[in-house]
């Protein structure tokens, strides 16, 4: 009898301690157009401490998908959904979310009695704040944006008020300033939340602060894309992000050898204020970090950084007197809010970074910021479709410096959350009917086990029609013609096609795309 009490008792101080076990906060950074190994604890030379910080105590994976553009990401991102499920066609970097057919992360966390917070690109008609967030900082965003000013037609709004920016005014520090203040306010109450941080950097337009550019020209004068992409390449491999047998993908067409470049100051000038870009997105993961050692609250909080796709090949390999829709023929001048008029192209007389600028770092840049992998944002090679993701969650990622192959996808984060958060997914919501969620829960790939593998994953994009099915990957243009078949496990910067060695395992993977295709909308 008094075997059985005490047995009662410890399974019920079990059970009470297990209830009492607090909900983990949640933190999700995500950058715009950055390169898979731009990072340096992805082999770049960059200067990211705050974001190589979480790998040396955390988790990195080295086949994390997601789907080339801005808005299918995000859609798939907020949703768990394939954007197509939605309405995007997946091909155009925005278009409106079926909302009767999803749900959000931030309202599946509001109804676990998270604090939801985001601050940064919303891509959607609606306020976030009716979509599941209790505070928003941000543009209502457009594609094209500036750094330093408000554009015409794309507000900044603090919740449902519209705001004014300052003269000072810098969208990455603003976007920093305004997670810190929901930091600040999340910390202070006794609830867990959900803080979701969508840059807008390194997208373009190449816009940063003289002084931040400065730190970074001379590095790539004397470096150039050649030797950018040999350096990363040999610290992967040193880091064992990409296995010995692989080869470095072949340089992209039309890009002459560094040695060979007759304005390399230039080209030099566009990586480096693209390089300022990204140090403001690490000072803004720092900022978060240092708030949650000194709030004690590190140990039971998950962050997490990745990409919303591969780099970005706009803004040619030449000097330019148009681009963007900017042009020497127009004024230019009814773009920004206050009527200051944008200098189109760029070249030795027009360096970008300045406020009235509008470029892009072109294409043999991108191609070194994905390096080892094959092909850019929009194409279905692993280059436009795999993203860095870094994991530090020190309750549960307890080996340090860890890496893992496992494939996951950005669909993958509403079931991850439901799971960490002991949260549901109803059948009905608001009188919405949510479709069923696609992605599979990451938890176990955190905690250091493995994970049962999708049967599938598929992408309709802008460039190309993909499919993966284990370690093979099949893979043709968007507007038709044969497919390609890469071997990933084997070779995943895709340099060797296996489709003639292997014409039925194609038919078969053609076969269930095509299946995918008509099962999820996107015929």
């Amino acid at each position: 009898m008094r075997t059985s009490f005490l047995l009662l008792t410890l399974v019920w101080f079990v059970a009470a301690a297990a209830a009492a076990e607090p909900s983990p906060n949640i933190i999700l950074v995500l950058a715009d157009d950055l390169g898979w190994s731009d990072i340096g604890c992805y082999g770049g030379e960059m200067e990211t401490p705050h974001i190589d910080s979480l790998a040396r105590a955390g988790l990195r994976f080295t086949q994390f998908y997601n789907n080339a553009i801005c808005g299918p990401t995000r859609a798939s991102l907020l949703t768990g959904l394939y954007c197509q499920q939605l309405g995007h066609r997946g091909d155009r970097w925005n278009e409106p979310m079926d909302f009767n057919k999803c749900l959000t992360l931030g309202e599946v966390l509001q109804q676990a009695d998270y604090q939801t917070m985001m601050v940064g690109k919303w891509q959607s008609l609606d306020s976030p704040l009716d979509r599941g967030f209790d505070r928003f900082f941000g543009p209502m965003c457009q594609a094209k944006i500036s750094y330093f000013h408000e554009v015409q037609g794309n507000p900044y709004y603090l919740d449902r008020q519209r705001v004014e920016l300052p003269k000072d005014f810098y969208l990455t520090e603003a976007l920093n300033d305004h997670a810190d203040i929901f930091l600040d306010e999340a910390l202070a109450k006794d609830k867990p939340f959900f803080l979701y941080v969508a840059h807008l950097a390194p997208h373009w337009p190449l816009h940063a602060r003289k002084a931040e550019v400065a730190r970074f020209r001379e590095r790539y004068r004397k470096l150039g894309w050649d030797q950018v992409r040999a350096q990363r390449f040999e610290a992967q491999q040193r880091a064992g992000l990409v296995p010995a047998g692989w080869n470095l993908a072949a340089r992209l067409p039309g890009i002459r050898d560094w040695e060979t470049e007759p304005l390399p100051d230039w080209q030099a000038e566009r990586m480096a204020v693209y390089a300022a870009q990204v140090a403001g997105i690490d000072r803004g993961v720092g900022r978060i970090l240092q708030k949650l050692k000194a709030a004690g609250k590190e140990d039971n909080t998950l962050v997490m950084f990745l990409s919303d796709n591969g780099a970005a090949p706009d803004g040619g390999l030449v000097p330019s007197k148009a681009g963007f829709g900017f042009n020497t023929n127009s004024p230019n001048n009814q773009w920004r809010k206050d009527g200051v008029a944008i200098l189109p192209g760029s070249g030795p007389g027009n360096l970008p970074g300045a406020h009235n600028t509008f470029a892009g770092y072109g294409l043999a840049w991108a191609n070194a910021s994905n390096t080892p992998l094959r092909g850019t944002k929009l194409q279905g090679y692993e280059g436009g479709i795999r993203t860095p993701l870094v994991v530090r969650w020190p309750k549960v990622v307890r080996k340090h410096d860890s890496i893992t192959d496992q494939p996951g996808h950005v669909f993958d984060f509403m079931a991850t959350f439901l799971d960490i958060a002991n949260a549901s997914y109803p059948a009905e919501f608001k009188a919405r009917k949510p479709l069923p969620v696609e992605g599979q829960s990451l938890l176990p790939i955190f905690a250091g086990r493995q994970r049962a593998t999708y049967k599938d994953l598929c992408w309709s994009l802008p460039q190309h029609h993909a499919i993966r099915s284990g370690s093979w990957k099949a893979i043709r243009p968007r507007t038709g013609g044969p497919w390609e078949l890469f071997d990933l496990a084997a070779d995943g910067t895709e340099t060797v096609d296996r489709a003639a060695q292997e014409p039925l395992r194609v038919t078969e993977l053609a076969r269930r795309f095509e299946a995918w295709r008509h099962r999820v909308g996107a015929d």
